[in-house]
């Protein structure tokens, strides 16, 4: 396979959602663009989706991504932050499948434990990895980079997937 995979990564959230994308060919990464869809805090809900949506929707339609990886949710004790934040989670999931493009699901752990090596571990190390492991890397902000790392995450996952397939039709 000599054609790249470009992956969307999305950190899903009402005030501010990630978003960052990567081209990945074989085991090699490459940074192709990140930023953050923001919502009006002033506005009711139902508004604030729609921007997160159609701004979410322009990223994908300059993009172009084959595949997009959002964070799983977590469940803190404010059930009407985390309400909040599922139903922003539910529109940035609907962007790209509305697009065609199959979107994978990765917990907060997982992605970590796929770009520094262990389930915990604070944003400054994230930080660190994705210049190492993408040297061109650019990103403003803790939504930016947590959205290149959940891409990284499924773009290591995909390669592990196409490794079984190999193996086991051998």
């Amino acid at each position: 396979m000599n054609t790249p995979i470009r992956i969307i990564g999305i950190d899903p959230g009402l005030r501010r959602t990630g978003w960052g994308i990567i081209d990945t060919l074989g085991n090699s990464l490459h940074f192709v663009a990140s930023g953050t869809v923001t919502s009006d805090g002033d506005l009711d809900l139902a508004s604030r989706l729609c921007q997160l949506h159609d701004g979410l929707a322009e990223v994908v339609h300059s993009y172009t991504p084959h595949q997009a990886a959002v964070e799983q949710t977590f469940v803190n004790k404010d059930a009407v932050a985390t309400l909040k934040l599922g139903q922003a989670r539910g529109v940035v999931m609907l962007v790209p499948a509305r697009a065609g493009i199959p979107v994978a699901e990765y917990a907060p752990n997982a992605v970590k434990k796929a770009v520094i090596g262990v389930g915990h571990g604070e944003k400054q190390q994230i930080h660190m990895m994705l210049k190492i492991l993408m040297p061109k890397v650019e990103f403003k902000g803790n939504d930016a980079a947590d959205a290149l790392a959940i891409a990284i995450c499924h773009a290591h996952n995909q390669g592990g997937q196409r490794m079984r397939q190999v193996l086991a039709s051998a």
